[in-house]
């Protein structure tokens, strides 16, 4: 339910890893066991974030 309820939106990490009665970190690694993104961004956002840090390189 809480992987559900991530993916929907409805929770955060840190509150779907707490209705879970896991870890944050475990709770993001178990994610692609049910197919789910750990990060889910657009196209614009992914570039700007590569952009940014090159910027920082």
């Amino acid at each position: 339910m809480a992987v559900k309820l991530y993916e929907m939106g409805r929770l955060s990490t840190g509150a779907a890893a707490e209705l879970a009665d896991i870890s944050k970190l475990l709770f993001l690694t178990r994610l692609a066991d049910y197919g789910v993104d750990t990060f889910d961004l657009s196209a614009d956002e992914l570039r700007r974030d590569i952009a940014s840090a090159r910027r920082h390189l």
